[in-house]
């Protein structure tokens, strides 16, 4: 056999580029940049949401960094010596006792800690806002359903991920929201206890909650979250970016700034949102552990509330009745079981929204452009009605701290929380769909006779009208550029082997009609009506 090998010629050019190449040779880094010069983004301000929850994201990994080089995860009891003065003397746990020296001792400790809370607060509320556009929107449709799911599952771990560093200082206020924690895992039938125990490791407060918490929040749910968003970006790549309409904008292109502009652009914005997030952590005081003192098991203080994401199941909690019945011997809690089955399907019906609607459209194509909320009435209206449960559970989590500003009643704050969290969802969806309708008769109105130019003329015969201008070719397209879909058809009554249609056929015809049949959408203008009332507008 021969040897074909030759000695490698001297490489020319310069250091960088001789790096460079040997880089790309090894990992082929310059065809992803290729690639990432052809990505265009739309250039939209609602597109900033989810940058704004990269970036907090980016601070909580860099500020927590910082804060575990400090912090102890035990709770062995110590004597407290530090800078605090009322808490000298005090047993304290190794966690307590290091959140404390990180506040007062370390050099910055407290503008990172409260740097690191304040951005896990934009974070969630990023995410979930981020969600909530997507969703109103409807770009969740193909092929996006993976990508909603995928950004579904990063709000529950970012709201688990607050969950567990909200408790990891051991302080009176994180071990109430632990107390409330152990309840509700209690309440499960049958392997309650045993998740309950295995999580305290042991009876509760347990001696290996704050190590095992403090694993979670820094090494698994990290890990997943990098995880999902890694999935997340890469399906957004892969599907290019969705747009809203307008001219030139079609379901086979994307209309925006290049990827230099836009790098430029998101580096300015990631040091605009680390300033607020700072700025927040200087000027804004936020978890005080000091005031509130070490956890005691025989303890509660009042007026406590968690942080606002998980409002919701603290509020369902509080304004559920002492509900609880006896099973074969067995005591079933309900008062702690239903705010938990509650709040469990009300995220799961956001998270499975956008196969129901596939589902009811019967719609398989690729949907690249955005809709406006208010051309999907029913859509937006659930949506509307969905956030009103939160925001009534919300209030419920506060009901203390109401009666006591408000001098009110706590009963009566919490007997309003219970009615509204039937009435209030159903007048929001009311409300809101006949808006989303009225918008839509406006829009069609608009198209039909113009622009109103302030302009009175008088008629042959006396009368007054106002002048109307024709819209430019632009806003004649956002106007009139979405899709309105048709309800599924019902059939015959009878299959042809004279059986019943089926339930579930029924059902889908059914929710077609209430999505998209009379009543849920005011139909578009057409050419031939637009045409005819053209004439009367001024040219």
């Amino acid at each position: 056999m021969g040897n074909d090998s030759r000695p490698a010629e001297p490489e020319r050019g310069r250091g960088g580029e001789r790096l460079a190449t040997w880089v790309d040779s090894r990992t082929g880094l310059r065809g992803l940049t290729r690639s990432a010069r052809r990505l265009v983004f739309p250039d939209h301000w609602s597109f900033l949401l989810g940058e704004i929850a990269l970036y907090s994201l980016v601070i909580l990994l860099i500020t927590g960094v910082y804060l575990s080089l400090y912090f102890h995860p035990s709770a062995d009891l110590v004597v407290y010596d530090g800078r605090y003065a009322p808490l000298r003397g005090q047993l304290v746990s190794q966690a307590f006792d290091s959140t404390l020296h990180i506040s007062f001792d370390v050099r910055g400790g407290l503008l990172v800690r409260q740097a690191h809370h304040w951005a896990a607060l934009v974070f969630v509320a990023a995410v979930f806002v981020h969600l909530l556009r997507v969703f109103f929107t409807g770009a969740f449709r193909k092929p996006r359903e993976l990508n909603w799911v995928l950004g579904f599952l990063l709000l529950v771990l970012a709201m688990f991920a607050g969950l567990t560093g909200y408790d990891l200082p051991d302080d009176l206020l994180s071990g109430t929201g632990l107390q409330v924690v152990n309840g509700t895992l209690l309440s499960i039938p049958v392997v309650g206890t045993y998740l309950s125990f295995f999580l305290f490791g042991g009876e509760f407060p347990g001696e290996d909650l704050i190590a095992r918490f403090n694993t979670l929040h820094t090494l698994v749910i990290p890990a997943l979250i990098i995880a999902l968003l890694v999935g997340h970006v890469a399906l957004a790549v892969r599907h290019r970016h969705t747009q809203y309409a307008g001219p030139g904008r079609t379901e086979n292109n994307v209309v925006g700034l290049p990827f230099k502009v836009h790098a430029v652009k998101s580096a300015g914005y990631f040091c605009f949102v680390s300033g607020v997030i700072f700025f927040m952590a200087a000027v804004a005081q936020i978890n005080p552990v000091w005031e509130y003192g070490p956890f005691r098991p025989d303890q509660v203080s009042a007026g406590s509330q968690p942080d606002w994401y998980m409002g919701v199941a603290d509020g369902l909690l509080r304004v559920m009745p002492g509900w609880e019945i006896d099973l074969w011997g067995h005591t079933l809690a309900l008062d702690n079981l239903l705010p938990l089955l509650g709040g469990m399907l009300l995220f799961l019906a956001m998270g499975a929204y956008p196969f129901l609607e596939a589902w009811v459209t019967d719609d398989d194509r690729d949907h690249h452009l955005l809709d406006r909320p208010r051309n999907r009435p029913v859509r937006t209206a659930l949506g509307v009605a969905w956030l009103s449960v939160y925001a009534v559970a919300l209030i419920g989590a506060a009901n203390d701290v109401l009666a006591t500003r408000l001098h009110l009643s706590v009963n009566s704050v919490t007997w309003t929380v219970r009615v509204g969290l039937f009435v209030v969802p159903v007048l929001a969806f009311v409300i809101t769909k006949r808006l989303a309708l009225a918008l839509q008769r406006r829009d069609r109105d608009e198209v039909l006779h113009g622009r109103e130019t302030g302009v009175i003329k008088r008629l042959p015969h006396g009368e007054y009208v106002e002048v109307h201008e024709p819209l430019d070719q632009a806003r004649l397209h956002t106007l009139t550029a979405h899709e309105q879909y048709r309800p599924l058809e019902g059939g015959p009554d009878r299959d042809p082997d004279g059986s019943a249609p089926a339930r579930t056929r029924r059902l889908r015809v059914a929710l077609s009609r209430a999505f998209y049949g009379p009543g849920a959408q005011i139909p578009k203008p057409s050419p031939t009506e637009h045409k005819e009332l053209t004439g009367r507008h001024r040219p």
